[in-house]
């Protein structure tokens, strides 16, 4: 049925147009069957908040639309970025297994449908099909090497405009290809991505001015256009 966002929202993992795009989408037609009749459906405006640090763990979230920001913050309210979850990704993950409370704030970027999965529910449907293992292991791998990518970008990319080239290189991977460049669209404000390089606004909106006098990039509203990946590659040596 069409969902209040702008998106048909699915609720049957069989008949799911995005199946072929997802980790537990990949499962055998027995198993995606049971994870069925175990999930919960919903859609969430931008904005919404899935869950936040130190939450005791309920289950985990499957991301079957939409994107979704996860973030970490200090006692004096600095936050920071780890990640940007996309259709497909599992989150939550880490701590239903292990039992613990979540280390991470998800909140979505854009209107989003998430498949949520109690943790006692999910773990009786591993153990009953161990056939999601292998998934559930590359699942951890990847955001393994997505943590350590970040770390890698924050602690020895040596400049602002070093990590503000890299960010917007990676996030624009799967962008359109046009005449004019390679065109995304990017659901983040300066803060944000700020929040995500480790610097300032002021740093992030000075650095893309930069950027755009050199005709390198160019934000309209919330689309980024690169327009010279080339010229904007040299800048990282990550």
């Amino acid at each position: 049925m069409k969902g209040p966002y702008g998106f048909e929202l699915t609720e049957n993992c069989e008949n799911c147009k995005l199946r072929s795009n997802g980790f537990f989408c990949q499962l055998p037609a027995g198993a995606v069957k049971d994870l069925d009749a175990i999930k919960f459906s919903s859609a969430y405006p931008e904005g919404a908040v899935l869950f936040i640090e130190r939450q005791t763990t309920r289950g985990v979230y499957i991301l079957c639309e939409g994107q979704v920001k996860l973030s970490i913050s200090s006692s004096e309210g600095k936050t920071m970025i780890l990640r940007i979850a996309k259709a497909g990704e599992v989150l939550g993950l880490v701590s239903a297994l292990a039992g613990t409370p979540h280390e991470v704030t998800a909140e979505t970027l854009r209107p989003t449908q998430v498949a949520f999965i109690p943790r006692d529910a999910f773990l009786r449907f591993i153990a009953k099909h161990p056939e999601a293992y292998p998934i559930i292991a590359t699942q951890l791998g990847v955001q393994y090497s997505v943590a350590c990518e970040q770390v890698r970008n924050l602690g020895l990319s040596a400049s602002a405009p070093e990590k503000l080239a890299k960010f917007l290189l990676d996030f624009a991977g799967g962008g359109q290809q046009t005449k004019e460049g390679t065109r995304v669209k990017l659901p983040l404000t300066h803060e944000e991505i700020a929040e995500f390089i480790g610097t300032t606004r002021e740093t992030v909106t000075r650095t893309l001015s930069e950027f755009k006098s050199h005709h390198l990039v160019e934000l309209r509203g919330s689309t980024l256009l690169i327009e010279n990946r080339e010229a904007l590659q040299e800048f990282v040596t990550v």
